[in-house]
Parts: structure tokens; C-alpha cells; sequence
């Protein structure tokens, strides 16, 4: 059996790609595997922020368009950048374990928090819901906005002069990057991250029912729960590049707690709240939340 499996073309979807082959083939070593690599828009437009470029389908548009055509078998994507809807015939199938889910903060030299950063300082990030949360915190900072791959975006604190960069934990974790003293984690009471942050999707066909059972053997159970719950939650919100959007589901002994945030597209007004309940009840708490937080929003911008 062969399964071609899509990708991007970056270091870290190729990193993450060959992690979840890898994980298979403990399992299952007689199944072969190919990777095609495919640009996709995100990749060839790199200077355009992503909100004016239609939001996260700029990501993964061409790598389902050959899923559908059945070119490829499985895509690997960083789940916190699939869409809340999937195109008719498609689904996310089972997600090994999670990675940190934190955003870190990776500073200049001579930098070892946020508090360091001297007065009127400039942090980068191209997501709006790092962004706003961050000048929370920081009302004082200035936020410039930076795309490119996770390497090139550590190389701007230096060519655009930058006193920092605002990155998920995972990315940099799965690349294996050592960045010692420059880098501090972020608490989710600063910054909560994006939903499914540090979880990987596998996209297949809904039909492939063989390849689903295949990957059922790389399961993690709790990254399952909180892929839904988070997942729900992005949708009922209709959660896109456009407005800050966080969540964070912590599962704990039969209980998950669910924390969500939704802002105004200039990020003026930011609702944070929660909601706990019992693991069988997830989806239906993140709906749940997300009516209440839009309800609170749609008072706002009233």
C-alpha cells in the first residue's frame, strides 16, 4: 500500500508532515510513503497580510482541491489554521498528541521578558488576536505586522528592529530550535491561543474509510476532545483571520473547562469568558460559549 501524502513546502509542514509518517509506519511499516509538496497561495503571496488575503483557506485551498481530485490521499496542516467548514467530501481525521499550546514571545539580545521591552518598544506578529491581547497587556507597545515562515520571521527582530516576535510554542518546539534566554512563554491569561493551537489535522477523504482506520493508531484521546470542543467553538463564532479569536479546552478528570475570546475587527473591545461541564456535554459547551461571547460582542458593536 502507498499513501501520497500533501504538504506545504516549508521547514516546519515538512517537519511535521515526516512526523506523522514516522508515527505511522511504528505501527503499521509496511505501508509506503510518498510526499508531494504544494504551494499554496499563503506561500506564493508573502508580503500581503493574511486577512486581505481571504483568511486561513489561503493556507490549505490548493493542497484540498487535490484531495478532492484524489492526486493525494492525506494532508498534514497545522489545525489552528483550517477553517471552521471543510469542503463537501473532506474530513479531519484523527490528530496525534498535542504539542504546547502556548505562544511565545522570542525577544532581541539583552531581552528576558515582556516587561523588558523598553517603553513604546516593537513587537511583530501578523495575527490580530496576538496582537490586541497583547497591547492588553502593553497598551504602551507598537505592533508591526510580519508574515514568512518561523525562521524568517526570528531573522526580522534584527532586519526590521524589532524589540521581539510573538510565535506559537509548537512550531518552535517541533523545529528543535534553541533559543535559550530570547524566547519566554506566554501564560494564556496574557495571551490566549488560537483554537487547536499545537494540534496537527489530517485531512483526508470522507470516503477512504482503509486510511481512517489506519490513523486511528496514531489517536490521542484528549487532543481529540479538545480538537471539537475548540473546533465548535471557532465555528459557531464564525471565526476568521478578520477578528481576534482564542480558545483553550483543559480536560481534567472527566471535566473539561473551556475558555474563549472574540473581538471587534479593530480589536477596541476583547470578551473573554468560560464555561465548565462534563466531557460528554463538549460541543455543546462550546456552542454554548460562543452564543453567549457573540451575544456580548454584537451588544459592543451595537
Amino acid at each position: 500500500m502507498k499513501i501520497i501524502v500533501g504538504s506545504r513546502g516549508s521547514n516546519l509542514a515538512l517537519t511535521q508532515t515526516n512526523m506523522v509518517i514516522d508515527s505511522i509506519k511504528k505501527v503499521h511499516p509496511e505501508i509506503e510513503f510518498e510526499v508531494k509538496v504544494i504551494k499554496t497561495k499563503g506561500d506564493i503571496l508573502k508580503d500581503i497580510p493574511i486577512d486581505k488575503l481571504g483568511g486561513k483557506e489561503i493556507f490549505i485551498k490548493e493542497i484540498e482541491k487535490e484531495l478532492l481530485d484524489n492526486t493525494i490521499h492525506m494532508a498534514i496542516h497545522s489545525m489552528k489554521d483550517m477553517p471552521g467548514e471543510l469542503p463537501k467530501g473532506l474530513k479531519l481525521s484523527f490528530s496525534p498528541i498535542r504539542e504546547d499550546y502556548r505562544d511565545v514571545l522570542v525577544l532581541r539580545q539583552g531581552l528576558k521578558s515582556i516587561d523588558d521591552i523598553p517603553q513604546n518598544g516593537k513587537i511583530g506578529t501578523g495575527s490580530k488576536r496576538r496582537k490586541y491581547q497583547i497591547l492588553k497587556h502593553r497598551e504602551d507597545l507598537e505592533v508591526v505586522g510580519i508574515r514568512g515562515n518561523i525562521e524568517t520571521r526570528i531573522s526580522k527582530i534584527y532586519t526590521e528592529n524589532l524589540d521581539g516576535v510573538i510565535l506559537a510554542a509548537a512550531g518552535i518546539h517541533r523545529l528543535g530550535l534553541e533559543l535559550g534566554e530570547n524566547m519566554v512563554y506566554l501564560d494564556k491569561d496574557i495571551v490566549l491561543p488560537s483554537p487547536t493551537q499545537g494540534i496537527l489535522a489530517i485531512e483526508i477523504r470522507e470516503d477512504n474509510h482503509e486510511l481512517e482506520e489506519i490513523l486511528k493508531s496514531i489517536a490521542h484521546e484528549e487532543t481529540g476532545i479538545q480538537s471539537k470542543v475548540e473546533r465548535v467553538f471557532l465555528k459557531a463564532v464564525g471565526g476568521s483571520c478578520n477578528v481576534p479569536v482564542g480558545a483553550y479546552c483543559e480536560v481534567k478528570e472527566g471535566k473539561i473547562r473551556l475558555e474563549g475570546l472574540l473581538g471587534t475587527v479593530n480589536g477596541e473591545k476583547l470578551v473573554r469568558r468560560y464555561i465548565e461541564g462534563d466531557i460528554d456535554q463538549g460541543e455543546a459547551l462550546g456552542e454554548s460559549l460562543a452564543k453567549e461571547i457573540l451575544k456580548e460582542v454584537n451588544i459592543i458593536e451595537g
